[in-house]
């Protein structure tokens, strides 16, 4: 009977716990309010997305050469604070990643829905400038 009980709570407890593991955000937040003359990209993404995970990738290698000049902010879609809600709602993102580019103004310029190539990303960021 122990046997039985133990072999049911590993196969309930196991992909909790995975599920934990994989949907808790290592990413930060940023929450800058320092937006003043630099263009800004807002990155929305979740870990259990394989299109987020390309993009974070494209991001890693190509974002380098524009800090300081561009604000990234990502935000990661599942942690659920009111920030992360009050940002969906604002920008009425339904699917991830979702990239948002603003102008230096606050405008915003440009809206990518889904995992693009690295060089489109790369001219994207260079017109933002």
């Amino acid at each position: 009977m122990k046997k039985n009980l133990i072999t049911i709570l590993l196969v309930f407890a196991v992909p909790v716990i995975a599920y934990m593991a994989l949907t808790r955000s290592n990413a930060t937040t940023a929450k800058t309010t320092d937006t003043a003359n630099k263009p800004q990209v807002i990155k929305f993404t979740s870990t259990m997305c394989l299109d987020c995970q390309k993009m974070n990738q494209i991001f890693k290698e190509i974002f380098p050469k524009y800090e300081g000049k561009i604000i990234l902010t990502e935000i990661p879609v599942q942690d659920g604070t009111s920030f992360t809600n009050s940002q969906i709602e604002k920008y009425n993102v339904t699917l991830v990643p979702t990239i948002i580019l603003l102008d230096a103004t606050g405008k915003q310029i440009k809206r990518i829905e889904g995992a693009i190539e690295q060089e489109e990303m790369d001219n994207y960021l260079k017109g933002l400038q």
